[in-house]
């Protein structure tokens, strides 16, 4: 293990963010969350696991490097120990190895794959772990998946390697964190008019005005909108008032990406602006200052829609920046 970490190790604090599927976050929670809190107490760690409606969930590390690689390690021994179960009852001879996948800003991941992919292939052949850096970024994120696979040490000598690269090479510009999605597409309502949301694309849903339907979408559409949904009809309405309500939300966006969201002759914003039916006004660009002020005004749904929208060609441009 690198000594700069173990030197400074209690003072530096890391954050590592994780990608599983449900069912292995099921095991590493336990029987009404006996194996998590045990991994908190024994760690000291700060333990967090995104929402449960989703087949894929975050789990967020965070603490002093000590506590991290101490909360990590029992992770990974309990996946290990889940492989090993599953083999007891299989025909198969060769145990598959442990896969852990890493979620990190695209930002750093020019310096964990170094010049002509060194830096990554030093690291995998010191720790002896595979290690995959995902191409394109996770939908709605300017995050990418790091695939790491191995045995449990091999992964954990990889994963420390990933962090001390991760400190000396701060993220740069924002992160917008990859946020996993519930199963089937989410629906936003906004000006009278609901948009699936598929990919980076808000695709307008086609007007059922009669049947039961309706209510579904529109239940789907309000889920998305800041106030309770009520059953009755009347709910409904109130419902509807408050998102006729108008707002107003500021976004701070990079100098460098303001570029891809006015598109040539601001045809991008305009269209930003026709589809979400908020107002946009883009701030004049400060002097000494790299980032400019946006802000959208409009309904509450409106505003979710324009900052989705905007969201979505931040990370399609860093994806294409990736690519070059």
């Amino acid at each position: 293990m690198d000594s700069s970490l173990v030197e400074g190790g209690l003072n530096v604090t890391l954050t590592i963010r994780l990608l599983m599927h449900g069912k292995e976050v099921g095991s590493i929670i336990g029987k009404k969350g006996e194996s998590v809190k045990k991994m908190r107490e024994e760690s000291g760690a700060r333990i967090n696991i995104s929402e449960g409606n989703c087949p894929e969930r975050i789990i967020t590390l965070a603490g002093p490097t000590t506590s991290i690689f101490k909360a990590f390690s029992m992770i990974i021994e309990k996946l290990e120990e889940d492989i090993s179960n599953s083999m007891t009852n299989s025909t198969a001879t060769s145990k598959p190895p442990v896969t852990m996948r890493l979620v990190v800003p695209a930002s750093q991941c020019g310096s964990l794959i170094g010049k002509g992919g060194c830096k990554i292939k030093e690291i995998r052949e010191s720790a002896g772990a595979q290690v995959q850096v995902a191409g394109d970024m996770l939908p709605n994120s300017t995050e990418r998946a790091i695939t790491v696979a191995g045995t449990p040490q091999s992964i954990i000598e990889c994963v420390k390697q990933i962090c001390i690269v991760m400190l000396e090479s701060p993220p740069k510009g924002v992160t917008i964190p990859y946020r996993p999605k519930p199963s089937g597409s989410p629906v936003i309502f906004a000006g009278g008019q609901a948009y699936a949301v598929q990919g980076q694309h808000a695709i307008p849903q086609p007007d059922v005005s009669e049947g039961p339907s309706l209510t579904k979408l529109h239940q789907l559409a309000m889920q998305q909108s800041p106030f309770p949904i009520a059953h009755s009809n009347q709910g409904f309405q109130a419902g509807m008032d408050a998102s006729a309500q108008t707002g107003s939300h500021e976004l701070t966006i990079p100098n460098d990406l303001i570029g891809c969201i006015i598109g040539r002759q601001g045809a991008k914003i305009n269209e930003i602006r026709q589809m979400s039916g908020a107002q946009i006004k883009i701030a004049n660009p400060v002097e000494g200052s790299t980032d400019r002020q946006v802000t959208i005004t409009g309904s509450h749904a409106s505003i979710s829609l324009a900052e989705y929208l905007i969201n979505a060609r931040l990370s399609s441009e860093a994806t294409g920046l990736a690519a070059n």
